[in-house]
């Protein structure tokens, strides 16, 4: 497939959807800012798209918790055109809010067929915002599609409910187990340690999680910040590749869809 065609979610509150699809622009697909009532109203299908991307924000202001609101319109309003979306390999990523409403919404970690929540992101360990630049890996036996070849990440996280924690027992061990575990906060040096390196306290420094499939991604850093050398604070004063950590995820997306 040449065309990729990637939505763009928007609803009250996002505001990190210019960045998001600029990215995914930059990394070949036509990518479209679309409100959530546009697919309520059956103006638009999520099956004549490929990507599915919820971008960062506070939506409808993080009211009750983190996502949740939103999490709710999309179970209960399109939880059947999400549902075949993913079954026909549509590709999802949520992005810092996007990671929650995923999460809230039932769509990661998929453990079941069930829709019940399984993990949480909750306030941060040291409890306030947390808006600094973080290194990252990729565990090598993570299943996702966004991170194919990808071993290590530099790139900015902000966000007060970011901490990784899993529900009943058993839960973490699963997701290790399939491969759904893919991205970790570590130190410089690659190894997992704990704060400022882990800057939220997530169970096992995880930063991003995948479906069983490898298709649907959430993860708390913000690779949309991070695209060109210039979005870093410190580029008048190091030397830094021309492109930003973040395209990858973006490029290894669209080069999936182009495949399908």
């Amino acid at each position: 497939m040449a065309n990729v065609r990637t939505i763009v979610l928007r609803a009250a509150g996002i505001n990190c959807d210019d960045e998001t699809k600029y990215a995914f622009e930059l990394a070949g697909s036509a990518a479209e800012k679309v409100h959530i009532n546009q697919l309520v109203r059956g103006e638009l299908r999520l099956g004549d798209y490929q990507i599915l991307a919820l971008p960062g924000g506070f939506s409808y202001g993080d009211d009750i918790a983190s996502g949740r609101l939103l999490a709710n319109e999309l179970k209960n309003k399109l939880g059947d055109q999400l549902a075949g979306f993913v079954q026909q390999g549509g590709l999802v990523i949520g992005i810092c809010n996007g990671f929650q409403v995923l999460v809230k919404a039932g769509l990661l970690p998929a453990l079941s067929e069930e829709e019940s929540q399984q993990v949480t992101l909750t306030y941060n360990e040291s409890g306030k915002f947390e808006d600094r630049w973080v290194y990252l890996r990729v565990p090598p036996a993570g299943k996702c599609v966004f991170l194919t070849g990808v071993e290590r990440l530099y790139l900015p996280v902000a966000h007060g409910e970011g901490r990784f924690v899993p529900g009943e027992v058993g839960v973490l061990s699963r997701l290790w187990q399939n491969g759904q575990m893919v991205l970790q906060y570590a130190n410089p040096a690659g190894e997992i340690d704990g704060y400022p390196w882990n800057p939220n306290g997530s169970t096992d420094s995880i930063a991003g999680i995948c479906d069983p499939t490898g298709r649907v991604f959430g993860l708390m850093p913000h690779p949309e910040r991070f695209l060109h050398y210039t979005n870093h604070p410190r580029w008048t004063r190091e030397k830094l590749p021309l492109e930003g950590d973040g395209l990858r995820i973006f490029r290894n997306a669209v080069d999936y869809a182009r495949n399908l």
